[in-house]
C-alpha cells in the first residue's frame, strides 16, 4: 500500500488549523447577544476610569450598588444612538420608580470631538438618569475592549468622519457583573419587566 508524503497531509492540515484558529477566534471576540448569558459573557466589563458631561472622574467604584445600562456611541451618530438613548430614556422612566437607582452610563467612542462640554449638551434631551462618559482615546479603549465592544474611525469623503461602533445595551448588575444583553426592539414594558426579573 502506497504511503502518503508528509509534503501532501501539509495543505489539509494547515486548513483544518485554520478552521479551529477562526472558531476560537469568534468565541473570544463575539459581542453577547440580547436575552444572552454564556460562560463568554462573564468576561464582560471590568474597571475603568472616565470622566462624565460635568467633567467628574467617574470610575466602577462609583457604580457599586447601582444596577446600571451601558451604551456605546458618539454625539454625531446620525440616527442609531439618539434612537437607542430614547428608548433607554423611556425604559428608565418605567424602571426608576421600582429601581430608583438605577442608571445609564453612554460611553462616547469619539472623544476626539466628545468632550464633557458637548456630552452634557447632547444628553439634556434625555432622561437625567444618563450619564455620558468620555476621556483620553486610550481609557475609551479600554473600556470599549473590557465590554467586548467595538469601535472604529470610518473616514468619509469630506474630510470628516463617523464611528462604526456596537449597539448593544448592556445590563450590569450592582457589582459590576454583566447581567445580560437587552433587546431594544421589544416594548418599552416588555423591557422594563425584563429588567425587574434579572435584578
Amino acid at each position: 500500500m502506497a504511503k502518503l508524503r508528509p509534503s501532501l497531509l501539509a495543505g489539509p492540515l494547515l486548513f483544518l488549523v485554520g478552521l479551529i484558529g477562526l472558531g476560537v477566534g469568534f468565541f473570544v471576540f463575539k459581542p453577547p447577544q440580547p436575552g444572552s448569558v454564556t460562560q463568554t459573557s462573564a468576561l464582560v466589563g471590568g474597571p475603568f476610569r472616565l470622566v462624565d458631561q460635568d467633567n467628574r472622574p467617574v470610575t466602577e467604584a462609583d457604580m457599586k450598588g447601582k444596577p446600571f445600562m451601558v451604551f456605546f456611541g458618539f454625539t454625531h451618530c446620525p440616527d442609531v444612538c439618539p434612537t437607542k438613548l430614547f428608548e433607554i430614556s423611556q425604559v428608565l422612566n418605567i424602571v426608576e420608580k421600582d429601581q430608583p437607582g438605577i442608571t445609564a452610563l453612554f460611553v462616547s467612542v469619539d472623544p476626539e470631538r466628545d468632550t464633557p462640554d458637548v456630552m452634557k449638551r447632547y444628553l439634556s434631551s434625555f432622561n437625567p438618569g444618563i450619564k455620558g462618559l468620555t476621556g483620553d482615546q486610550a481609557s475609551v479603549d479600554a473600556v470599549v475592549k473590557a465590554y467586548r465592544a467595538y469601535a472604529k474611525k470610518v473616514p468619509l469623503e469630506d474630510g470628516t468622519y463617523t464611528m462604526d461602533h456596537t449597539s448593544i445595551v448592556y445590563l450590569m448588575d450592582g457589582e459590576g457583573g454583566f447581567v445580560t444583553s437587552l433587546d431594544m426592539t421589544k416594548r418599552d414594558t416588555e423591557i422594563a419587566d425584563e429588567i425587574r426579573r434579572r435584578l
